[in-house]
């Protein structure tokens, strides 16, 4: 079993599990019963926040996780969100009008098939509704017993500080990873100045640090992969260099690239509880072991050494979805 960590006031264990990949985004929804499965497997290794949102399938994954844990709803942590909308031109925005806060979070209890939200995130901020009417609504979600706690993901450190000031923000989700560290100069020290938990997202980097994709020929026509600039010509085979230092490091210790990338998230705090997604449970096992690795300062300067954070080549997200990104 895994150890526990606080995120604000919530104990969840050390390690959480990205729940999106079994209903979008990384190729075919081909098991769901190896999907349930791995959820199960996750609370008997210690895992207890489990992560989905409004959008992963659409609703498809929040009605999957809440199957996965009808029988089990008092050993999980249940991570939701609402905001992110899609333009018929397939670019990303964000609604957060209090109205719609409100029914996001009706459609998703009703999805779960549960009667509260543990942590309920706004998935991104709507540069259109300041962020007092949309946190406001929040706060009422908290008063009627519908949601426990609150995050928010994405956000600027302006933005975290407003929300704070209407209702303690329990966690923020952001990317982070050894291939993206732009949280850490001034959204990490604003959340840990006011207390607020960090729950890293594609902790893997959207599984590139694994080393288990050579090519973009290994990934699924469907892959959402095949459009991020990391994975496009040119980038990838710079980006796999990486891999490849990293790699030599992890053979030394005797753990696979992607454990030592996810034991590197893990070391970055006592606040830090990293969500990496899989819907298998071997994936899931590795992933887990990684939470109990321990780096020593020699090896967190090598591994600094191999993936220096200036060295990735490409942007996190094509401009269509960078423009809801980070307000």
């Amino acid at each position: 079993m895994i150890a526990t960590r606080k995120l604000g006031e919530l104990t969840v264990g050390a390690q959480g599990l990205g729940c999106m990949g079994m209903s979008q985004a990384y190729g075919v929804r081909d098991n769901d019963d190896e999907s349930i499965a791995t959820i199960h497997r996750a609370l008997d290794l210690g895992v207890t926040l489990f992560d989905t949102s409004n959008i992963y399938g659409p609703g498809t994954n929040e009605r999957l996780l809440g199957r996965a844990l009808a029988d089990r709803r008092d050993r999980a942590v249940v991570a939701t969100k609402f905001g992110i909308v899609w333009g018929e031109d397939g670019s990303m925005g964000a609604r957060g009008d209090a109205a719609y806060v409100k029914q996001c979070c009706d459609e998703s209890l009703s999805r779960l098939g549960v009667d509260h939200i543990d942590l309920y995130y706004q998935h991104r901020v709507d540069p259109n509704v300041p962020i007092e009417e949309t946190w406001g609504a929040l706060a009422e979600l908290v008063a009627a017993g519908k949601v426990r706690y609150l995050g928010i993901s994405e956000a600027a450190p302006a933005t975290i500080r407003a929300a704070h000031a209407v209702h303690p923000v329990t966690a923020l989700q952001s990317e982070w990873s050894l291939w993206t560290r732009e949280i850490e100069a001034e959204v990490v020290p604003t959340c840990r100045e006011l207390g607020i938990g960090i729950v890293p997202f594609s902790p893997l980097g959207r599984g590139f640090l694994t080393g288990a994709v050579t090519s973009t020929a290994d990934l699924p026509a469907d892959d959402m992969r095949r459009n991020l600039p990391r994975f496009a010509d040119g980038n990838f085979d710079r980006n796999l260099a990486i891999v490849d230092a990293l790699r030599k490091i992890a053979d030394e210790k005797g753990v696979t690239a992607g454990q030592l990338a996810l034991a590197w998230v893990q070391s970055r705090g006592a606040d830090v509880v990293p969500i990496p997604g899989t819907k298998r449970r071997t994936y899931l096992e590795q992933n887990v072991a990684a939470a109990e690795i321990e780096l020593t300062a020699e090896d967190l300067a090598r591994i600094e050494q191999a993936a220096p954070a200036d060295a990735v080549a490409g942007a996190r997200y094509p401009e269509q979805y960078a423009r809801a990104a980070g307000k």
